[in-house]
């Protein structure tokens, strides 16, 4: 199966939904956002980027999944554990899979759940959902949080998964004294790490941020600017690389030329709040708890965002380390830890690694940074 899992991984998923669905009263789920599609069928493709085409996939309460996608999609998806593949020749704006989906929904039975809660999406023309509805002659509700609470949690397949991307995007920070010079242009390192990324690995690079300056960076997600870097200057650089359809999400600092005081001392305070937060992040604690151990270290106030977030298929999912998430932790988990301090008047240095949740301490899948700040 072309950059999946075994046939087991992903019946044990259908499984644990079923079970979940049967407690909360579902006869099925309709699923048409990519992850949650990916979740279940393994069904790996860029082809998502295009909105041309919709995509569905129904878990019923007993049984295999029913895949009804465009036609453009039968062959990969027949390279998957899924083998109910029914497809129509889209686009057919009127009638874009619509009454294929609404018989598929017939023959399970309802009540239909869909995902509708925090970070859920609904990837189809709103029109269309309110057709197969009616046209289904169902209930519809919302899905009582399965399919998030299913994929918070990751198996050790995907675990592993998520520390090989990390491992890609470890090499390549290995090599930043390839491309980042002073006088040497911003969006020059934005290109040429993304090339360095691929080099080392990556199967594509969807995220990349990041930002420099003598005072720290003004945010982390403005695009690069053709600005030269210069001696003095501190430079963060940020990827959310994929390898076989896992991001990793992480940061690191570095000065050029030569490290100033502020920026060393800032930088051990971020490491030191990544410490904390390790520290703090074992099962049985909140997430607002891991914030809170990292906040007491770097200063930062309660109405000041998150602190790091979950992190799988999506560059950030799940829960959010703030200071009111009350997500309770648990093993499997995988999550970043990202404390920020401010360094001068709209200025600021951040810093982010991965860890995975474990029964005892957690497990950093990242390549954990030193409280040295390195020096280009």
């Amino acid at each position: 199966m072309s950059e999946g899992f075994a046939e087991e991984e992903y019946r044990a998923r259908v499984a644990a939904a079923q079970a979940r669905m049967g407690a909360a009263g579902l006869g099925a789920l309709l699923l048409t956002a990519e992850a949650d599609f990916r979740y279940f069928s393994g069904f790996l493709t860029r082809f998502w980027e295009s909105p041309s085409r919709p995509w569905f996939l129904v878990l019923a309460a007993h049984g295999d999944p029913v895949a009804v996608i465009p036609e453009i999609g039968a062959a990969l998806m027949q390279r998957t554990w899924v083998r109910d593949i029914r497809t129509w020749p889209a686009p057919r704006p009127d009638d874009d899979g619509i009454s294929l989906l609404a018989e598929a929904l017939r023959e399970i039975g309802g009540p239909v759940g869909v995902p509708s809660g925090p970070e859920s999406m609904l990837r189809m023309p709103l029109d269309d959902f309110d057709r197969v509805r009616r046209d289904s002659g169902l209930e519809w509700r919302g899905d009582a949080g399965i399919v998030a609470a299913l994929r918070s949690v990751k198996s050790e397949a995907e675990i592993t998964r998520i520390r090989q991307s990390c491992a890609v995007a470890g090499r390549a920070f290995g090599r930043l004294d390839e491309i980042v010079a002073p006088g040497v242009p911003l969006a020059r390192v934005f290109r040429d790490f993304q090339r360095l990324l691929l080099e080392e690995g990556a199967d594509c690079v969807p995220y990349i941020a990041g930002g420099a300056g003598p005072d720290g960076y003004g945010d982390v997600i403005s695009p690069a600017t053709e600005a030269p870097l210069a001696e003095g200057d501190v430079l963060m650089l940020d990827t959310g690389a994929v390898k076989a359809g896992y991001f990793c999400d992480f940061d690191r600092n570095v000065a050029i030329g030569y490290g100033l005081r502020p920026q060393r001392d800032a930088h051990r305070r971020l490491i030191e709040a990544v410490r904390a937060g390790l520290d703090t992040a074992r099962p049985g604690a909140l997430a607002s708890d891991v914030w809170r151990a990292m906040a007491a270290v770097t200063g930062t106030a309660q109405d000041e965002g998150r602190l790091g977030h979950g992190l799988g298929m999506q560059l950030t999912e799940g829960l959010s380390l703030t200071a009111r998430d009350r997500t309770e932790l648990h093993p499997g988990m995988v999550i970043t830890l990202e404390p920020g301090v401010v360094t001068g008047p709209g200025r600021i240095m951040v810093h982010e690694e991965v860890v995975v949740i474990r029964a005892g301490a957690a497990e950093a899948l990242s390549p954990l940074a030193g409280p040295e700040l390195p020096v280009i």
